[in-house]
């Protein structure tokens, strides 16, 4: 491990911008399934501290010295992140978004998991470790899968209506290809190329989609969320690819 690869860059630079954003902005807007955290007592300085701790380690994986130390730093964060999304699905385990809520956290966790596992000296644990993250990763997809497939007409209005031929091709389209990365993560079929191919598709997400919006409306806390988060989990399922 000599350089840090582009996709734990966008990674760390992604978990860095998350981590300011939430610290600006202490609403449900900008936390969204995190909130939960800030109404816990002393949960406004328990946020910030895990929000201090996710920036300081996106920085920290970016260099060989520090990666490990910081990719576990990263590990517990997600994790915490993740089991704060839980009491949501508990309280409403009928609405499909408190799930969505807790797959894209743990999507998160998966992205470092495999950070640490491109930091382990042994070869069969590191790979152990990747496969781990791997199939977390292919779980998730599937909810990002149904989540477009319930929520059609509103991911279709995020579409940019000047992209031919209209909305709810691209929103069927993209569904589709979610679907079948899924399902080539799970049963590890050509994995790495349909990993790196949603990645691209992420990160196209967020340059179409939320950038236009950040111009169109920049005192949006939900667009800046969304689109750190959108590149946070392309940053994710990048480092998962290349372990």
């Amino acid at each position: 491990m000599k350089t840090a690869s582009y996709g734990r860059i966008l990674f760390g630079a992604s978990a860095v911008l998350f981590g300011v954003i939430a610290l600006l902005w202490h609403d449900a807007d900008t936390w969204q399934e995190l909130f939960r955290i800030l109404k816990l007592p002393l949960g406004t300085v328990i946020g910030g501290g895990l929000m201090i701790a996710q920036i300081g380690a996106g920085i920290g994986i970016l260099f060989r010295r520090t990666a490990r130390l910081e990719s576990i730093v990263l590990i517990v964060v997600y994790s915490l992140f993740t089991l704060a999304t839980i009491p949501g699905i508990i309280a409403a385990p009928r609405v499909f978004g408190q799930y969505d809520g807790f797959f894209e956290q743990f999507c998160l966790l998966c992205g470092a998991i495999a950070v640490y596992a491109s930091t382990e000296a042994n070869p069969a644990r590191s790979a152990a470790l990747g496969r781990a993250a791997r199939l977390g990763l292919g779980l998730c997809v599937i909810s990002f899968t149904l989540a477009q497939a319930i929520y059609l007409q509103q991911t279709a209005s995020l579409v940019p209506k000047w992209i031919p031929p209209n909305q709810m091709f691209w929103t069927i389209l993209t569904t589709i290809a979610f679907a079948l990365a899924a399902l080539a993560i799970l049963i590890n079929f050509r994995a790495r190329l349909a990993i790196r191919l949603m990645t691209l598709m992420l990160v196209l997400f967020g340059v179409l989609v939320w950038i236009p919006l950040l111009i169109a409306h920049p005192d949006s806390h939900l667009s800046w969320s969304e689109f750190a988060l959108t590149f946070l989990i392309a940053g994710a399922a990048w480092v998962v690819a290349d372990v």
